[in-house]
């Protein structure tokens, strides 16, 4: 389950008012990994308090709530979430960045095998809705009606509530069965980006400083944390922006720039993992974090 102590960023939340709920921070496959029983995952299994769960993020407005992609742990993260409201089902709506089994195959969850869900929004872009439609035991979901597909665009935004919209924004990765995306999500008063997956940010054509620059909060790519860090393996077939890379182009920015962006998507060998690891220690003296299970972010005024 969880290592990580739930806190809140900022102020305390207002009762009233939309948040987001960090509820995984790991790479698709969780930590520790199937088949590890090297030192970065023999901690986890060994005090799984210490474990991580894969990346998503709750959105929450009152009695509603959505999540960002539907991981292989989701029966757990809905869970964190606490029960749904009478008369609603557990989730309003899932929203999904990319077919990689980290960020969709939670769907398998919704059929009727298990919670048997009825016409529950999933938020795709063309590519990935046909992916669904099109691939067996998805398309059972959409022909069933588990889940109702509902189509995006690059640059267009959706409101989830009279509080609360989103916008879908491309970035370039491995993008072999589906395109991928990124979301800003905006309440009332704040928004924050949540940016799981994308290569080098030079291959991006929006720089980094400009994403930042519109919102409160970034939840950003922090896959591996620097070169070298999957022994022999070659990381450039792997072009996950490091975070030491990340932390190098942003050095200059001002404090308050620097202090937004929050890394997550942690690979199970990545030390950032660990709290008390020299790489979370530099993190936090260039001015940056690593995003914590259970943390929450206002949305509002």
């Amino acid at each position: 389950m969880i290592g990580a102590l739930s806190l809140l960023v900022g102020l305390a939340l207002a009762a009233d008012q939309p948040y987001v709920h960090v509820i995984g921070v790991a790479q698709d496959a969780g930590h520790p990994q199937a088949g590890c029983d090297k030192s970065c995952c023999q901690v986890a299994w060994e005090d799984p308090s210490k474990g991580h769960l894969p990346a998503s993020l709750a959105i929450v407005d009152g009695e509603h709530r959505w999540i960002i992609d539907a991981t292989p742990d989701i029966r757990e993260q809905l869970h964190l979430l606490g029960p749904a409201a009478e008369g609603h089902q557990a989730i309003d709506g899932i929203l999904l960045t990319h077919a990689h089994m980290g960020h969709y195959t939670g769907l398998m969850h919704l059929g009727k095998e298990v919670m048997g869900t009825q016409q529950v929004p999933v938020y795709v872009m063309p590519r990935m809705s046909a992916f669904l439609q099109e691939n067996a035991p998805w398309g059972q979901l959409v022909d069933i009606q588990n889940i109702s597909l509902r189509g995006l665009t690059d640059g267009a935004t959706v409101e989830l509530s009279e509080r609360v919209r989103f916008t879908a924004f491309a970035v370039p990765h491995r993008d072999e069965y589906s395109e991928t995306v990124g979301y800003i999500i905006t309440g009332p008063g704040k928004s924050i980006a949540w940016l799981p997956d994308i290569d080098k940010w030079e291959r991006w054509s929006t720089p980094l400083e400009d994403l930042i620059a519109k919102v409160d909060v970034a939840y950003l790519d922090g896959t591996f944390y620097a070169d070298g860090e999957l022994g022999e393996r070659d990381m450039s077939q792997i072009p996950h922006p490091f975070i030491a890379e990340t932390m190098s182009r942003l050095a200059k920015q001002p404090a308050e720039v620097r202090a937004k962006v929050r890394f997550m998507h942690l690979n199970h060998t990545n030390p950032a993992l660990d709290p008390n690891s020299e790489a979370s220690a530099a993190i936090r003296a260039g001015g940056f974090h690593v995003a914590v299970e259970g943390e929450k972010y206002e949305l509002g005024p």
